[in-house]
Order: C-alpha cells, then structure tokens, then sequence
C-alpha cells in the first residue's frame, strides 16, 4: 500500500482530516474510521484521478461527519484534565512555584473512589504536556519490563529487548527474533490488562503462531486472559484518547 497524503473536507461546520492510502490492488473507493487517531481512512486506486478521490470524499462527508461525532473526545495533557493510570483515575495538577517533574499520588486504604487521584506536575504551564507524556512512557516501560520478566521467568527463558512506542493497530508484538514491542498507552489500562498483553507476546518467543499450544502457554501465565480479551474488545480504543500522538 502506498500513502499518498492527506485530504480535508468541511461539514456540519467543521473540518476533518482524510487519510488517503492508495492501493495498488484496489479497485474502488472504500471509506473507514480509524478511531485511534481519530481520522476518516480512504483507499483508493493507485492510479486513480485525485480529482475523484476528492469527490467521493466531499459525497461521503455526511457519512465520515456522523462517524467521526461518535468517537470519543480526546484527553489533554493537561491542568485538571482525568486520566487513568494502571486503571485509576488520576488528575492532573500543575503546580508551578513547585520544583520537580511529575509525581503520582497512590491509592491507599483511605483513598476514596468518588474523587480521583491526582498526578502532579511541576514546572512552567507550557511544559506540563512533555512531562506527563514522559513520565507515562517512562511508567508504563517500567511496568511492561517488571510484567516480562515475571512470564519469562515462569518458562525459564532469559527476558527479551522490550520497546514501547505509540502504536495504532496492535498492542504488542514479538519480532522474528524475539524482541518485544508494546503500545504505551498500556499504562492507562488496569494492571492486568498490561501483565495479560506481556504474557501474550511472551509466548510468541515459544510458539510464533496462535496455536491451541500457544493459548495454552499464554493461559498457563495469565489466568485472566479471557477476561482481558473482552475488556480490551469493550475499551481498548478509549486508550487512544489520551494525550498527543507522536512517535517516540
């Protein structure tokens, strides 16, 4: 497939984004949503005039306006924005006169689940975006490397290179060569969606398939795997909706 740049298109007052992917093998227009970056995705034949590629897109707009209405709103980084870490919510508080970076108040046996835990970040306003953003993909690496080697050590395996970048379409992944990659979004989700992701990707370096074998091994490290299935099936796109997308 082959990117081909970006269209917009206005409707209902407002402008959207169109992703626009040409496709060698395509032969006609298709349209769908990408939630997690919250953009209209149409592909399109490779040789195809832009001219009806823009048409189409202008016909659909009603369509990619009523679509894109129903896509949850994103969450700033920012002063008294709610967030959840590890399934908490959490929300944040810019402290300026303070010194620090980030801090993450946690739950206790007093903590009340009426009001939200706060995160707090300190410094000048126009930096409370980077440093939560940070501080998050500092988090969640630590957590998805403690969740690794704890899989990797009940199959007596040595633990594997770990990366966490912003992914859009899986969670995780395990290369050829057995080094692990994951989303950092993980973070926001509870804590055994996180462990149940990292003993998936962690029985990949066994079995490099989907198996009746692999389930089996991926059961075995987490009882809750089905649970975390159906809870990622029900909210693993609200992950997208936090903070701003870009590569790290």
């Amino acid at each position: 497939m082959i990117d081909h740049g970006d269209l917009t298109i206005n409707h209902g007052g407002k402008t959207y984004r169109i992703a626009l992917r040409r496709n060698p093998r395509a032969t006609r227009f298709t349209l769908r949503i990408r939630a997690a970056t919250r953009e209209a995705v149409l592909t399109a034949p490779a040789k195809s005039p832009l001219a009806d590629v823009r048409k189409f897109a202008s016909e659909h707009a009603e369509w990619i306006h009523s679509k894109l209405t129903l896509v949850p709103e994103a969450v700033p980084f920012q002063h008294g924005s709610i967030i959840p870490v590890r399934g908490i919510d959490h929300q944040i508080v810019h402290l300026r006169t303070e010194r620090g970076l980030v801090s993450l108040e946690r739950p206790n046996a007093e903590s009340s689940p009426q009001r939200p835990l706060f995160l707090y970040v300190f410094g000048h306003e126009e930096h409370v975006e980077r440093r939560t953003s940070d501080f998050l993909k500092t988090l969640a690496k630590a957590d998805i490397r403690l969740a690794v080697k704890k899989h990797c050590d009940m199959l007596k395996i040595p633990p594997p290179p770990v990366t966490v970048r912003d992914t859009v379409s899986r969670w995780g992944s395990c290369s050829s060569t057995g080094s692990l990659n994951f989303s950092w979004r993980l973070i926001f989700a509870p804590a055994f969606i996180l462990d149940y992701l990292a003993a998936h990707e962690v029985a990949h370096i066994r079995e490099m398939n989907h198996s009746k074998r692999f389930w089996g091994i991926v059961e075995m490290l987490c009882p809750e795997t089905r649970s975390a299935e159906k809870w990622l099936d029900e909210h693993g796109t609200d992950l997208h909706r936090y903070g701003t997308r870009r590569k790290i």
